[in-house]
């Protein structure tokens, strides 16, 4: 029996020695979000997603809608969705869920036409989005037939109602499928026009903004201001707390931290935090000209 038992551990060993790398390397890749879709030069979905090196993908942007406008993806130098030519794209969605990467529809960004300025406003968009992204049913779905995982908020304008479209979207989530939540708010909390929805406790991520807010982004000189909003946000937001931070210095005007600053100085203060989720870059061209995010793999 003892020989047995022993031969049992030795095998048991083995297998868990086989498959260690995978666990780790999908541990170290799952807290790495990336944002897609500005820049032609990026690559594809799928090359996006066969680095190995996010585990959320935030298309971006679906930069018009409310007022009774005809929403409107805005995938740059990728696709133009009024020809129908970003329905290649969910070839790639697919791809990435393959591997077991979300796929999140990311509304709103820095530029655009947006804002959701009544209740009624935020159903027709709710609905639009459902039936055009996820779950439901239309004969003109921007991106093909492919469903996403979910939506993200990267609400920089634009009325008070987005409260409703979150609860209205998280309405959908089913046991059989879930449709994810998050949000990108700046880093002054509490955020101008998400507060509201942020405080239902329906979004799972938020990737907080810390760049291009000069009084709560990390600085080496003054790490304090970070932290104080770092403790802010995660003692007040139900969700996985991420650190937002542009990809390399040409994407933000001020708030990009050095590799070995983010992973000597600002990752041991975050993960003391149960709340901690990784680190959020904006975007992918960006990525690849700095390489930071493979720098930080396996710190994360």
């Amino acid at each position: 029996m003892a020989a047995l038992f022993s031969k049992f551990c030795s095998q048991a060993a083995i297998v868990f020695l086989l498959v260690l790398p995978y666990l780790v390397s999908k541990s170290d890749a799952e807290s790495i979000v990336v944002y897609w879709g500005q820049n032609g030069g990026e690559g594809t979905l799928t090359e996006t997603c066969n680095t190995g090196r996010y585990r959320i993908v935030n298309i971006g942007f679906l930069s018009k809608f409310g007022r009774g406008q005809t929403p409107e993806i805005n995938l740059a130098g990728h696709c133009n969705p009024k020809s129908n030519g970003c329905h290649r794209a969910s070839i790639g969605i697919k791809n990435c869920q393959r591997k077991g990467i979300k796929v999140l529809l990311s509304i709103g960004g820095g530029l655009g036409s947006y804002g959701l300025f009544s209740e009624n406003d935020a159903k027709n968009v709710a609905n639009y989005i459902w039936n055009n992204f996820l779950g439901g049913r239309s004969n003109s779905r921007p991106l093909g037939d492919t469903i996403l995982d979910g939506v993200d908020f990267d609400i920089e304008k634009g009325g008070p109602h987005y409260v409703t479209l979150a609860r209205m979207l998280a309405a959908h989530s089913t046991r059989g499928r879930k449709v994810y939540l998050s949000a990108a708010p700046q880093c002054p909390f509490p955020d101008q026009h998400l507060n509201a929805a942020l405080s239902t406790g329906l979004f799972d991520y938020v990737w907080v903004q810390f760049y291009n807010n000069p009084q709560c982004e990390f600085s080496s000189r003054n790490p304090n201001a970070f932290k104080r909003s770092w403790n802010r946000w995660t003692s007040s937001i139900r969700a996985k707390i991420f650190v937002g931070l542009p990809a390399s210095r040409a994407v933000a005007g001020s708030g990009f931290v050095p590799a070995n600053e983010l992973i000597n100085e600002v990752l041991p203060f975050v993960k003391r935090s149960p709340k901690y989720g990784g680190v959020m870059f904006y975007e992918k061209f960006n990525d690849d000209k700095s390489g930071y995010s493979p720098k930080i793999r396996g710190r994360v």
